[in-house]
């Protein structure tokens, strides 16, 4: 009895022990199972960390650029402020200054347009005087008009010479001392002796050609005027054109002798309209 007795305990107690020992591999075996999860999680913590951390650099990165850039855009931000702000004063300088002439320009425009008329006026007063002094030759012999703001007094060849001569006549010569009256009693003008030819050639001993003959014409005007008749030599040109600006066709007996003339041309002082139109 008392051996069954005792076998009994001993079986309990191998029982409780076996049962004790079972209880604690489960628990060992969950505690192994939790401890891998966790160092899992580390694991993936750790990469997500060291990603986050390569992120930041990078943002470090481009937070650097970004700066840069900023600081290079606010450079070329004060630039740009500093050109606007020197356009607008000088379009303020041109505004104030543009402002304070327009008076000048309009008083520079009105001395310009009373200029111009004043010497319209001239020449319109000298071609009627010269019109009047010349009133007893034919429309045939001479005619006066303005032309681009000059008189004009234009001799056919009929009054004042013969035929490939350079002698002025005497009735040509007398036309020449009517007008020059009235260029000695007008101030500040220029005249311009201008002789012309037809198409015809000439060769003579004194005239090789048309230029010839009319730069010959030309100057035997300019001696009458200023030798005989006192006209300043300082105011009078003699030249030549020859055939080369003809007022009419060569090519009949009425054109050429047309253009068989002597143009006396008489253009006004300019100096004072240039002057005002260099300011």
């Amino acid at each position: 009895m008392k051996t069954i007795t005792t076998y009994l305990a001993i079986g309990a107690i191998a029982a409780c022990v076996g049962l004790s020992s079972c209880v604690a591999k489960g628990k060992y075996l969950m505690a192994q199972d939790n401890l891998n999860r966790l160092q899992q999680d580390s694991a993936a913590t750790h990469g997500q960390l060291d990603e986050c951390a390569t992120n930041l650099s990078t943002c470090n990165v481009n937070l650097g650029d970004c700066n840069t850039a900023k600081a290079a855009l606010q450079r070329q931000n004060n630039l740009l402020t500093g050109k606007v702000e020197s356009t607008e004063k000088d379009l303020k300088d041109y505004t104030n200054k543009s402002e304070m002439t327009i008076a000048d320009q309009a008083k520079r425009l009105k001395d310009l347009q009373d200029l111009i008329q004043s010497q319209r006026n001239v020449m319109n007063k000298l071609k009627k005087s010269i019109a009047d002094a010349l009133v007893n030759f034919k429309a045939d012999e001479l005619s006066v008009y303005v032309k681009d703001g000059k008189v004009y007094v234009s001799l056919e060849e009929k009054l004042l010479f013969k035929s490939g001569s350079a002698v002025v006549d005497p009735k040509g010569k007398e036309a020449l001392g009517k007008l020059a009256q009235v260029l000695n009693s007008t101030a500040d003008i220029s005249v311009l002796i201008e002789g012309h030819t037809d198409t015809v050639p000439i060769k003579t001993e004194k005239f090789a050609d048309n230029w010839a003959l009319s730069t010959g014409r030309a100057a035997s005007i300019v001696r009458i005027l200023t030798k005989d008749y006192n006209v300043d030599p300082h105011r009078v040109t003699a030249s030549g054109r020859g055939e080369f600006l003809p007022v009419k066709p060569n090519d009949t007996p009425e054109g050429k002798a047309s253009n068989r003339r002597t143009e006396i041309i008489i253009s006004p002082n300019l100096s004072e309209l240039y002057k005002l139109l260099g300011e």
